[in-house]
């Protein structure tokens, strides 16, 4: 009995140490539900090997190793019991398996103990358990035996990384449990009965050599305390490294990073069933008048009924709204988001059946705060999520949140930030078109405030151009010039809400507002299925103690816009118009005759200095010529080289493109800049189809090889601009092998002096800088 007693310390400390790591583990999750089970599982396997040390050595392992199976199992469905995941055991266990340590790094923080997140804590808490005892009580090394549980609260301090308090008061607590281990085996028992029988010279000898022993150790330690102590000392203040920054979080497909771009193919096609949505507790409020107001959330779009988020799309680079978001995997509970002073917050609750809508971003009323039914990721800054894995038909969840409606009578008097905080919102693209910078002048000219500015925008949209649903996509700063000051007889100043959207939050930005552009569905009633012409794409403002607010552009029903010419006269464009009527030639002008041929004096003759001079300054003007065209020809296949050599893969699908274009305005036919990357590729083939006609009236013989299309090349370009980071280096050499064969071959149809000036003309050169 006195030895078992004196034995329980070290099986004891082990079990504390294992729960100390899952306390400071659980410092990062929402409830101590892991802290228990690592705490169980310290317990657990220490206890297998207690029970086991009469086996066989070899036979410890196989039978702590069912036992762990047998408690991962029981951990895994407590977990999956109290989050109500309606997937079958199997399945979560599975994915679980699969996915444990991506999802724990990934997780939003306070994670919540899903079986994909308390997986990994519970099986390393057990394997440092079993490692520990059968070192510690076993082979007799307590020392060595504590190894693996000071292994396992290392990670964890390093997962918890600055998330969460520093773990003063469990190191200190770690730390004495292994020196009270080590105290109560110091001095087995009989000790000093056997001391009694060594001879007195020998005792004396042992006692001199533990005792330098001992004061060798002391030294080193206080040697090796004082050269690590200001290293150790430096760090106390720096910040601890966050492991989540080397792990890649969940992201969305090329698809949803910039969905705005899908606005218009659900307008073709308005009878596509979305989404079933089943809402309780909304209160839409009364619709506001164009230019008369707006809502934090878009019942405030002018429209009253249930408004539904998509994606937020805070970036814009000239060419695209991308999404932008950082979204990390979350439980049913998310983190509360800020709210603004004074606003009201009402609960709305969600029952959504995905139908027909693809892609991973996940449809919600904003903002949530609790997602039952799917596994989600989350984004605290735009308020929105994903489904990592997809969505599917039939995919049915339910989503609790807090819809704010601030107090709009602050609006008028608001201001709007400014500074590095809302620098992304406020940033605005070069390039931006002559018109578009007038036109916001003009708008901002008479608005002082913020409100003011932003209502201005939204009336002159408003106003002014036509909602209608066969307009094609882009929101490209020429989509937007031809959109805002194209005529109307040929499409232009008409749009679906993705140029309306765009447009306002260009100009916002033009006038200093931070907006961004919101994409969604609205249901009217908020119960029934949302079809492809519910989905909408509205602008949001920034205003400083009110936040985002939503404002309407798009026109009322049934109204006739009014001709932007009558309120904004653009700036009209250098052309220059064709002649009416072949000008009449006349006799050039000749100088009266002389009436007396002595008024001239006779010529003077140079002798052999005028044509020496002469052939000087033709050879030399020859020389320039040909140093100048050598030296183009020579700095165009750099700039090739450069173009498709060069960069990232995306960097040289973009040069590959650059090329094409290029091709085509040698060619004398120059693709217009608004057209997107297919319609440019479909005008390619135009230009093939043009050269290859000419060239059949105007020569006999063979037909030559036709133009390769260029189609694949565009959707390349596609791909590159709308999921950075996903080409690779086999898509850019096909970028590159189609530019090149698709020039070489535009060229070949040229005659002899067009391929001659194609080889030295410095246009591309220049044309793209």
């Amino acid at each position: 009995m006195v030895r078992v007693l004196r034995a329980a310390p070290v099986p004891l400390a082990l079990i504390a140490m294992i729960g100390l790591a899952g306390v400071v583990l659980g410092g990062i999750y929402a409830d101590p539900l892991l802290t228990q089970l690592m705490l169980g599982a310290g317990a657990g396997s220490v206890a297998v090997s207690l029970a086991a040390r009469r086996l066989p050595t070899w036979l410890v392992a196989p039978v702590s190793v069912v036992a762990l199976a047998g408690y991962t199992l029981f951990a895994l469905r407590l977990a999956a019991s109290r989050a109500a995941l309606p997937d079958p055991l199997p399945e979560v266990i599975a994915d679980a398996a699969r996915s444990g340590i991506p999802r724990l790094l990934t997780a939003m923080i306070p994670v919540e103990p899903l079986p994909d997140t308390v997986l990994v804590p519970v099986v390393a808490a057990w394997l440092a358990g079993l490692a520990g005892a059968e070192l510690a009580l076993r082979a007799r090394r307590v020392l060595l035996g504590y190894a693996p549980p000071a292994l396992l609260y290392v990670g964890a301090v390093y997962v918890v990384g600055p998330n969460a308090q520093t773990a003063v008061g469990p190191t200190l607590a770690f730390a004495a449990l292994a020196v009270a281990g080590l105290a109560a085996t110091g001095r087995p028992a009989g000790a000093a009965a056997v001391d009694g029988d060594v001879p007195a010279p020998v005792r004396a000898a042992l006692r001199a050599r533990v005792a330098a022993g001992a004061a060798a150790g002391v030294a080193a330690i206080l040697a090796l305390g004082a050269a690590i102590a200001p290293t150790v000392a430096d760090r106390v203040t720096t910040e601890p490294v966050d492991p989540r920054r080397y792990v890649q979080p969940p992201q969305v497909d090329s698809l949803d990073e910039s969905p705005l771009i899908r606005i218009s193919g659900w307008a073709l096609s308005p009878d596509q069933k979305l989404l079933d949505v089943a809402t309780t507790g909304a209160a839409p409020s009364p619709a506001p008048s164009a230019g008369g107001g707006a809502d934090a959330e878009p019942d405030g779009v002018g429209r009253g009924g249930v408004w539904i988020r998509l994606a937020v799309l805070n970036d814009y680079d000239g060419v695209t709204w991308r999404v932008g978001a950082t979204y990390r995997n979350a439980g049913r509970v998310l983190p509360a988001a800020p709210r603004s002073p004074g606003a009201t917050v009402e609960p709305v609750r969600q029952e959504i059946t995905v139908a027909e809508l693809t892609g991973r971003l996940l449809p919600a009323v904003a903002t949530p705060e609790q997602v039952v039914g799917a596994r989600v990721a989350y984004d605290p800054g735009s308020g929105t999520l994903i489904r990592p894995e997809g969505l599917n038909a039939g995919q049915r969840y339910t989503v609790k949140s807090a819809q704010e409606r601030p107090d709009y009578n602050q609006l008028s008097a608001a201001n709007v930030p400014a500074g590095d905080a809302v620098a992304r919102v406020l940033r605005v693209a070069d390039g931006a078109p002559e018109q578009l910078q007038r036109l916001a002048e003009q708008l901002a000219t008479d608005n002082g405030s913020p409100y003011q500015r932003a209502s201005a925008i939204e009336q002159f949209l408003a106003e002014h151009y036509r909602l209608v649903s066969d307009a094609p996509s882009g929101h490209a700063y020429p989509n937007l010039n031809f959109f805002l000051f194209g005529p109307r007889n040929a499409g232009g100043q008409r749009g679906t809400s993705e140029q309306f959207a765009a447009a306002f939050a260009v100009l916002g930005r033009l006038m200093g507002l931070p907006t961004r552009v919101v994409v969604g569905f609205h249901s009217p009633t908020g119960n029934g299925p949302v079809r492809g012409a519910d989905a909408y794409a509205w602008p949001e403002v920034l205003f400083s103690d009110i936040g985002w607010v939503a404002f309407d552009p798009l026109p009322q029903p049934n109204t006739e816009p009014r001709p932007v010419e009558e309120d904004f006269k653009p700036k009209p464009e250098k052309s220059t118009p064709p002649p009416t009527e072949a000008p009449t030639p006349t006799a050039p002008a000749t100088a009266p005759p002389s009436t007396s041929a002595a008024a001239a004096p006779p010529p003077r003759d140079r002798g052999p200095a005028g044509p020496l001079l002469a052939g000087i300054g033709a050879g030399t003007l020859v020389l320039l010529l040909a140093g100048g065209a050598t030296g183009i020809v020579l700095q165009r296949r750099a700039q090739r080289r450069r173009r498709l050599d060069a960069g990232s893969p995306a960097a040289r699908i973009a040069g590959a493109w650059l090329e094409v274009r290029d091709a085509l305005r040698l060619a004398g036919h120059p693709a217009p800049a608004h057209l997107a990357a297919t319609e440019v590729a479909a005008h390619a083939r135009g230009v093939d189809a043009r050269s290859g006609a000419a060239g059949a009236d105007a020569r006999s013989g063979p037909v030559r090889v036709a133009v390769p299309p260029i189609d694949d090349l565009a959707t390349l370009v596609n791909l590159a601009a709308f999921a950075p980071g996903e080409a690779d280096d086999e898509q850019a050499r096909r970028a590159a092998a189609q530019a090149v064969a698709y020039a070489d071959q535009v060229r070949e149809r040229r005659p002899w002096w067009r391929r001659l000036l194609w080889s030295v003309h410095p246009g591309p050169l220049r044309w793209h800088r």
